[in-house]
């Protein structure tokens, strides 16, 4: 048995959610969020709660039950409150800026970084060495955010490069001698 799948999920006031075969629909305002799932599982809207119940006891159908769960709470708790993540920009001379649509990195390479911003994310940055990203869906916004961190992770000697804000760097030991 899935103990997060058993769980129901709460729709808060505000949100809308439409149930389709195994299409989703949770809206809010503008915001709105579709996702299908395939596998052996059942979504019904009972009182005020979204439950997953698996359709029978095959393996396939109870790792679709917690994953699904989860990936419609995101949903819901998206359209509602929104995510929000920061990252730091650590090294000389690295920085960060929004030029219109676009995030403009300088990380010390013979040229800027350019990366264009998707539709559904906000970017700020209130420091040089900092990046507040802001979405409605947080899949796409941990795919924005590794697409960032992928231009210049961060290294374990000097711990130079782009990380989540709290994230632990597990550093080595330079050369002795």
């Amino acid at each position: 048995m899935s103990r997060v799948g058993k769980l129901p999920i709460i729709i808060p006031e505000g949100v809308i959610v439409e149930i389709e075969n195994l299409m989703i629909k949770v809206r809010k305002n503008e915001k709105s969020l579709i996702k299908t799932f395939s596998g052996d599982i059942n979504l019904s809207v009972v009182d005020n709660t979204i439950v997953v119940t698996p359709l029978n006891k095959t393996t396939k159908a109870r790792e679709m039950w917690g994953t699904a769960r989860n990936v419609i709470n995101n949903m819901v708790k998206g359209v509602y409150a929104g995510f929000k993540e920061e990252l730091e920009v650590i090294g000389v001379g690295y920085r960060a800026s929004v030029l219109g649509k676009y995030l403009n990195l300088t990380l010390g390479k013979s040229h800027n970084t350019v990366i264009e911003i998707p539709e559904g994310i906000k970017i700020s940055t209130p420091k040089q060495d900092l990046i507040e990203i802001e979405s409605y869906d947080k899949e796409k916004l941990g795919q924005f955010i590794s697409i960032i961190k992928s231009q210049r992770p961060p290294e374990p000697y000097k711990g130079k490069g782009i990380k989540k804000k709290g994230e632990y760097i597990i550093r080595k030991e330079g050369k002795k001698g």
